[in-house]
């Protein structure tokens, strides 16, 4: 079973970066930034976000406030927040699923057995979007998850026009996924994971709420396609 307790030997905090003159710092770079775990205070700035993503796009939310507590009070240790001086401008919840695909239990359980993360949505504020955000996040959450040592593998499903950002991610074709919600069909992807301890350089895990972390410009993150 993976917990909390289990996942803190893998989790080391990140370093300072050296200095970086102001002229020539990535663009969307904000100062003060930070990466961390949710938690419940955190719902309400999550689904606001959500809701502005999904709802004129698709109709519907992945998740529903009360879904956001749910998972951010079961599994926090598998949600990440961006935040830019205290304001939360990226996220990305997940949880424990245990079986080979998803099904509609998937939308709503966590499995604390399971090998696979969910990855339930994946959402940007409006203000903040076409700035790389999305990836880079995307980019840092598979590499926490490789310090997990009982996780596998990554699903989520997504609507088909999503594919191409996914793959850029890493991310394969399952197939057709077997969850449709009101006239939406999902193609489920999957991305794998090594399953062991294991940080790629410059890719330093989140800690979580108590201690955060700020969150600096490094070469690797001037690398994700934007």
């Amino acid at each position: 079973m993976m917990s909390l307790v289990g996942a803190q030997p893998f989790i080391k905090p990140m370093q300072s970066s050296p200095s970086v003159s102001p002229g020539i710092q990535r663009r969307h770079t904000l100062p003060a930034s930070e990466v961390r775990p949710l938690n419940t205070q955190d719902a309400i700035s999550v689904f606001e976000i959500e809701r502005e993503a999904f709802i004129s796009v698709s109709g519907d939310c992945p998740l529903h406030l009360d879904e956001v507590r749910h998972f951010l009070t079961l599994c926090p240790e598998l949600s990440m927040g961006w935040f830019e001086e205290g304001r939360l401008v990226a996220f990305i919840i997940g949880s424990l699923w245990d079986q080979d695909r998803l099904t509609t239990e998937a939308l709503t359980l966590h499995k604390p057995c399971g090998s696979t993360v969910h990855i339930h949505v994946l959402a940007v504020h409006r203000t903040f979007r076409q700035q790389g955000k999305g990836p880079i996040l995307m980019w840092r959450y598979l590499q926490y998850l490789r310090c997990l040592p009982n996780v596998r593998r990554a699903v989520l499903m997504c609507e088909d026009f999503l594919i191409p950002f996914y793959r850029k991610s890493g991310f394969k074709v399952l197939g057709r996924c077997a969850i449709t919600v009101a006239n939406l069909t999902f193609t489920e992807m999957w991305y794998p994971i090594s399953g062991h301890a294991y940080m790629r350089r410059n890719s330093e895990a989140i800690r979580f709420p108590q201690h955060p972390l700020t969150l600096p410009l490094t070469k690797t993150d001037e690398q994700v396609d934007v």
